[in-house]
């Protein structure tokens, strides 16, 4: 169950020194098809990575988790559709519901925004995050097999979406747990 103490808010440009720190201290092979962040890390919002874009999960004041989601392309045919492009959450927050509540929250805004269909890539040998994103609606809908070389090894690339049109689940629905 998430601690009530957690919140969830849109992040803000005070938040990319602790949402960096979060990113290298979370990384691991099981998710990331980017090689390990050297250091210094540099800044975590650019660009084309935007506060905005960021919902972030608060406990005692401290960002312990966050969750990506923009437009899958430029284009006016799918401004419909979110996708997801990242969802991290500290080690000492695992287990209480966090990466949950984030998914909840982003499909709520996306939503909210006019969204319909909500997509994300996960690897194929990262099994919590797919059975987080089964138990949430989410069914694969497609598999590149052997896509990534990740530290010497084949690996999946599994794509896997939901209809937002479906009622919202809210975070007193399901089990309230990362673990379904």
């Amino acid at each position: 169950m998430i601690v009530p103490e957690t919140q969830i808010r849109t992040a803000v440009l005070d938040d990319d020194a602790a949402l960096a720190a979060l990113d290298a201290d979370t990384w691991s092979t099981l998710h990331a098809v980017l090689p390990r962040p050297t250091e210094p890390y540099g800044p975590f919002f650019d660009q084309r990575h935007v506060p905005g874009d960021y919902l972030v999960a608060v406990h005692e004041g401290e960002p312990v988790g966050y969750v990506r989601a923009v437009n899958p392309t430029p284009l006016a045919a799918t401004a419909h559709v979110r996708q997801i492009q990242g969802l991290v959450v500290a080690e000492s927050a695992r287990g209480r519901g966090v990466a949950r509540a984030l998914l909840r929250a982003v499909m709520d805004r996306s939503r909210a925004e006019g969204a319909r269909r909500i997509t994300l890539r996960v690897l194929g040998h990262n099994a919590p995050a797919r059975a987080l994103y089964a138990s949430e609606g989410f069914v694969v809908e497609g598999v590149l097999p052997g896509e990534m070389l990740i530290a010497g090894e084949y690996v999946d690339d599994v794509l896997m979406g939901r209809s937002l049109l479906d009622a919202p689940r809210g975070l007193s629905g399901g089990s309230g747990s990362d673990r379904p």
